[in-house]
């Protein structure tokens, strides 16, 4: 990716090296056969593999007391040593990809909004180590990436991004920003509305039904990173769509069910599969609208 020539968001706040106490599992939230498939994946690929499925999970969910994160990674988004307590230990090229894609999806969500009238208001994206608090609980790093809807906010551990290309062979700086696009994504569904009917429509519907409408709601946001980056071509070089691509198949429920040694079980899918990530987020990136990404088929 070009990233040089974008300017940093200002939206960021950097939590990285506070550490923090043990703040727990998942709790609320229309978790339905979740519970489950964690412990599928986490049998066969430890915390790691958790913390994929749980790649947006969050946009509807709420968070509570349990047990522990998980331990150090040897990333390059962590710095060599120790820091002393309350300093950072985002490294400064990490902090340059989280805030120069966060500053493009304001710019090019902001151009979008105001060709449809309306003002775009950012996100904010947390940036901390091992756990930290949201405004939907607590923040873990075996959470993968995530946003609240309760303050709008992002919050990820660097680390993941090591998760990513060692555990699932998805490297690449446009891997990464399709992550950070992704969890956008989620923030433009709370604005427009999208991200309250969902929850009322799962208020009311099977086990099945809202899971369902929790794979469409995630589809539409692989589908919106693909906006953005169509929106910002000057930031694509050779090879960037297929590394997106491959963090998009990596990340299925249906391969993660398998790679598990289980029989895939669409009625417990919360994301979607490989094909399904990866064709909305070709939708995107090929149309650059939207107005495309209607992954709801009339449920709502």
């Amino acid at each position: 990716m070009r990233l040089d020539d974008e300017q940093a968001s200002v939206n960021f706040e950097d939590r990285t090296g506070r550490g923090g106490g043990g703040f727990g599992g998942i709790g609320g939230g229309g978790g339905g056969f979740l519970p489950l498939i964690l412990g599928l994946v986490a049998s066969r690929f430890g915390i790691g593999g958790v913390a994929l499925l749980l790649l947006g999970y969050c946009a509807l969910s709420t968070f509570g007391g349990g047990g522990g994160g998980y331990g150090p990674v040897n990333s390059p988004a962590v710095q060599a040593g120790q820091a002393a307590a309350g300093q950072s230990t985002l490294d400064p090229a990490a902090r340059e990809l989280l805030t120069r894609t966060l500053g493009s999806t304001e710019r090019r969500w902001g151009e979008l909004f105001a060709e449809a009238g309306q003002r775009y208001q950012p996100t904010t994206m947390v940036a901390y180590s091992n756990n930290d608090r949201s405004g939907c609980g607590a923040a873990q790093a075996a959470m993968g990436p995530f946003y609240c809807p309760a303050d709008q906010r992002i919050y990820i551990d660097p680390t993941f991004f090591q998760e990513l290309q060692t555990r699932f062979g998805a490297a690449g700086d446009f891997a990464q920003a399709y992550v950070i696009a992704h969890e956008v994504g989620h923030h433009i569904q709370t604005l427009t509305g999208i991200s309250d009917q969902v929850r009322q429509a799962q208020a009311n519907a099977s086990r099945a039904e809202a899971n369902a409408l929790q794979v469409a709601m995630e589809l539409q946001a692989d589908c919106y990173a693909g906006v953005w980056a169509a929106r910002d071509r000057n930031l694509l070089e050779p090879g960037d769509v297929e590394e997106g691509l491959r963090a998009a198949q990596a990340i299925g429920d249906d391969t993660l069910q398998r790679s598990a040694g289980r029989v895939p079980v669409p009625e417990s899918f919360t994301h979607g599969t490989s094909a399904q990530r990866a064709r909305w987020l070709q939708v995107g990136l090929q149309t650059g609208d939207p107005n495309r990404c209607d992954t709801f088929e009339g449920r709502l």
